[in-house]
């Protein structure tokens, strides 16, 4: 019995790597560890390294060996990612031997990572619980007594930084130190852009970063600030072809399969919007986001059943989210099932009273089923919660 199991176990495996690529499989091991399920990513990973040899496939085994606390195999596979992309693995090796509390190892690997490609930024670095077990060792300190960071990145993570916290004069103020020091730096230029989009000036980022595109059209920073500035302008084409060039660039990150289908789905591609999300949730089948517009994008095609299947999927995961509740009471709201509708209003609104928009759906359901009373209480609610659509409800059914 056990080795039928085991063959049915190795023929789903062979299965699900059927028609994914390299990069697919990629990001369903890192949803399987973000879910506290590292095996399962070993499972998958383990097989997929053997058909693809690709070195960012043994990043990801090593990285789901080190939860599960397999050191030495995870060395291994950050050893062979290092043969197949040179110091793609010094990063995950140095983090590997500061668990091990081998101080050396650990710094050796660090400083080839540091001086690669695969740099990480000083704030990654001291923020990774791995090297707590080094960071208090004369080596760690004399380690950081070196110049790591050049001025502009060092100026650049401080923009981030105070851009993050709200701080926009700060930010600007390390610019014009920059740009007076470096005014051609293609970083710089960005950083520029980056402040502008967030001060909501979205042509003059888009200006800064047409410049610097042109000089390097690859750059998938460039390209990430470009979508969204093209997403703040309406130009929703133009974001949806920015977003196809990161998934080809293979980037990893899921999120854009959802941004390109937010895209489609503003120009009215929906077909090409659901492709996207079956994608994005053959990736992350369990995503809050993607279920609840998988859901929106369904009803909107004019299958209410299959959009209510989401919704209730996306509550049988997320039970305690009122959005969740919100979306499916929408759907039954449009086959005009005014009780189930109710229902689900009510629980969002237990969940989370201060939604303006629920209290008046709400209100219009309960209209529906021959309630007025209770229902002026609800449009009132949202009336005072600034929803001022309320006002037309309140006199029309409760002013006599």
């Amino acid at each position: 019995m056990k080795k039928t199991g085991l063959l049915v176990s190795a023929l789903l495996f062979a299965l699900a790597l059927q028609g994914q690529s390299a990069i697919e499989i990629l990001l369903r091991a890192r949803v399987l560890n973000q879910d506290g399920k590292p095996g399962e990513a070993i499972e998958l990973l383990s097989g997929a390294v053997q058909k693809y040899n690709d070195y960012r496939l043994f990043l990801q085994l090593a990285d789901s060996k080190v939860v599960t606390e397999d050191y030495e195999g995870a060395i291994r596979d950050y050893s062979r990612a290092g043969e197949l992309k040179p110091f793609s693995g010094n990063y995950g090796l140095s983090r590997v031997y500061a668990i091990k509390k081998d101080v050396k190892a650990s710094l050796d690997n660090l400083g080839k990572s540091m001086n690669s490609r695969f740099k990480r930024s000083e704030k990654e670095i001291m923020l990774d619980n791995a090297f707590s077990r080094v960071e208090n060792t004369p080596e760690w300190r004399l380690f950081w007594k070196k110049e790591w960071y050049s001025d502009i990145e060092k100026g650049i993570s401080e923009i981030e930084f105070y851009l993050s916290a709200g701080k926009q004069e700060e930010a600007t103020a390390i610019l014009a130190d920059l740009k007076s020091r470096f005014p051609e730096n293609n970083d710089v230029i960005l950083a520029g852009a980056l402040i502008k989009s967030s001060s909501g000036k979205y042509q003059d980022a888009l200006k800064d970063l047409d410049r610097i595109i042109t000089l390097d059209p690859g750059n998938d920073r460039y390209l990430k600030l470009l979508a969204s500035c093209q997403i703040a302008t309406s130009n929703f084409a133009g974001a949806s072809s920015t977003y196809s060039k990161l998934i080809a660039m293979e980037i990893p990150d899921a999120g854009l399969y959802l941004q390109r289908a937010e895209s489609y789905r503003k120009t009215g591609e929906l077909g090409k919007c659901m492709n996207d999300i079956e994608k994005f949730l053959l990736i992350s089948p369990m995503d809050k986001k993607g279920l609840g517009m998988a859901g929106r994008v369904t009803a909107a095609s004019g299958d209410n059943l299959k959009a209510l299947r989401f919704f209730s999927e996306n509550l049988r995961l997320h039970p305690n989210d009122p959005e969740c509740y919100n979306d499916r009471a929408n759907a039954y709201f449009l086959s005009k099932s005014w009780n189930w509708a109710i229902n689900d209003y009510t629980m969002s609104l237990d969940l989370n009273p201060d939604n303006p928009e629920v209290w008046l759906n709400k209100g219009i359901a309960l209209i529906n089923t021959g309630k007025p009373e209770d229902a002026c209480h609800d449009f009132r609610k949202s009336l005072d919660l600034g929803n001022k659509k309320a006002a037309e409800y309140i006199s029309r059914y409760c002013i006599k």
